[in-house]
């Protein structure tokens, strides 16, 4: 039986990878700014859910996003593959998970999901650069927090 746990009120999921890593999962509420006309979760908006659930992720791990975009180094999307599978509608309760599946120098890749209950509404996987705050190049990510994403 999968053993679940929170982590400063987020729920974290046994991942599918290493015994080290899992599965975070961050609660979202569909708003009608979420939505289209027809009361269905606007595409784009599942970016906008995956961004929250990745920056939550980060947070219950120490790291202030907003501390570190003034800093030394911040995190860019490089690329998004998405697949959508079932519509999220207004009211909806979600769960937005994420999970680090690859891990490079300057770069990871998530798996993120958006679930209402047992059901797969979207799925992507996202690849993350870490860039010089100064010069927007690849650099490598602080040891700090590379330290704290892999063993999370």
């Amino acid at each position: 039986m999968e053993k679940y746990h929170l982590n400063q009120g987020y729920l974290l999921i046994p991942g599918k990878g290493s015994g080290k890593l899992v599965e975070f999962s961050h609660p979202v509420r569909v708003y009608i700014e979420d939505t289209d006309a027809g009361a269905i979760v606007f595409y784009v908006n599942y970016l906008k859910f995956m961004e929250r659930a990745r920056t939550e992720w980060l947070r219950s791990l120490g790291f202030d996003k907003a501390g570190a975009n003034r800093g030394s180094f911040q995190f860019v999307v490089r690329s998004v593959q998405i697949d959508y599978l079932s519509p999220a509608r207004l009211d909806d309760q979600l769960a937005v998970t994420a999970e680090l599946i690859s891990f490079g120098g300057a770069s990871m890749e998530i798996a993120q999901k958006v679930c209402r209950g047992d059901s797969i509404l979207c799925r992507s996987k996202i690849n993350i650069a870490c860039v010089s705050g100064d010069t927007l190049k690849p650099t490598r990510i602080p040891k700090e927090l590379a330290d704290k994403v892999t063993n999370f």
